[in-house]
């Protein structure tokens, strides 16, 4: 069956995963525009041919032209914050950034009749499960003010979702990392806290050494385990969804993303030694609070209600991208 491709807007879409959400998008015919304010974000990773909104997801009559001029029918929401220790210290941040203005760009929504909604949530909602691997029937039971955001944004949709004409498809992510295979987006905060990012940017030189918190976690090697996906089978994962949401629109999902295997945090940084022939500097660090010995995903929800299979699984790949990445942010911001 072929679905019918809409017009969606991407939030957040000069972002990290939006702009790889965009791309995924592009490359399968769908019309695409992005907002995005540029806190986070950055113009160049969204290409001059994508209509590019600079505003805020929460400024209603901004909403209200972008849903007329581009004739939106489904919105893929990306904008927010995303620093889990910031949220500890500055929590009204994250419940305005992430719950508040979620509140507001989903009321334009259904003011403008707008029926499909894919929200980026994570495998923070599960706070410190007690199983790994984590299905979604496993407790959400966040451990702080980013995870209780997502979260609370997740109910709004879902008692939403209920009590008007629009469904909704809730991705929680665990451990994100990678880039563009074609090197056309990738993870350019910086300062980023991503063990990948933070890795490929000591092999390069930009850090003298990679911290690793906690070395007496309950796992083979003492180190935090955590299930990594790809960005762009993430990304792919998105466009599967709202294909979903388009043929059942009755049917709302709440799905994990994920491989459904872990790498600790010595696993990962053997692996770029490896993947750069180079030994990068590691520095023992004492645990950090909230942290769990595993957080693994359980896709099986993904991969039976979706025809989605991963095209990036392997460690070393999800590296050698961002590595890429990292060389080719490098040239830009040369160049800039």
């Amino acid at each position: 069956m072929t679905t019918m491709k809409l017009p969606v807007l991407v939030t957040g879409g000069a972002g990290y995963i939006g702009s790889h959400a965009v791309l995924a998008l592009r490359d399968r015919g769908w019309p695409v525009a992005v907002i995005d304010n540029l806190t986070t974000g950055f113009r160049f990773a969204v290409h001059d041919d994508v209509p590019f909104y600079e505003g805020d997801i929460a400024d209603a009559d901004l909403l209200a032209r972008v849903f007329e001029e581009q004739g939106t029918r489904a919105i893929m929401h990306f904008a927010g914050s995303i620093v889990v220790p910031e949220s500890v210290s500055d929590p009204l941040k994250y419940y305005h950034n992430n719950t508040v203005k979620s509140r507001a760009l989903l009321d334009a929504a259904v003011a403008a009749g707008v029926p499909h909604f894919i929200f980026s949530s994570t495998a923070a909602t599960y706070g410190i499960p007690d199983v790994s691997p984590v299905t979604e029937d496993t407790a959400t039971v966040p451990i702080n003010p980013y995870g209780w955001s997502k979260l609370m944004t997740e109910q709004m949709l879902a008692d939403t979702a209920f009590a008007h004409d629009i469904n909704y498809c809730a991705l929680r992510y665990f451990n994100v990392a990678g880039a563009d295979p074609q090197a056309r987006s990738g993870q350019s905060t910086a300062g980023a806290t991503h063990l990948i990012k933070v890795a490929v940017e000591a092999a390069l030189g930009q850090r003298e050494s990679v911290a690793v918190f906690g070395t007496d976690y309950d796992t083979p090697d003492g180190t935090g385990v955590r299930d990594y996906i790809h960005v762009s089978d993430l990304a792919a994962a998105h466009v599967l969804a709202l294909e979903e949401l388009i043929a059942k629109p009755d049917t709302s999902l709440t799905m994990n993303c994920g491989y459904g295997r872990g790498f600790s945090v010595l696993e990962v940084l053997d692996a770029v030694d490896r993947v750069t022939n180079l030994k990068i500097e590691r520095v023992m660090q004492p645990r950090r609070a909230g942290d769990s010995d595993s957080l693994v995903s359980d896709p099986s929800r993904i991969k039976k209600t979706l025809p989605w299979e991963p095209q990036h699984a392997d460690l070393d790949e999800i590296i050698g991208h961002a590595l890429a990445w990292e060389r080719k942010l490098g040239e830009i911001r040369g160049n800039g």
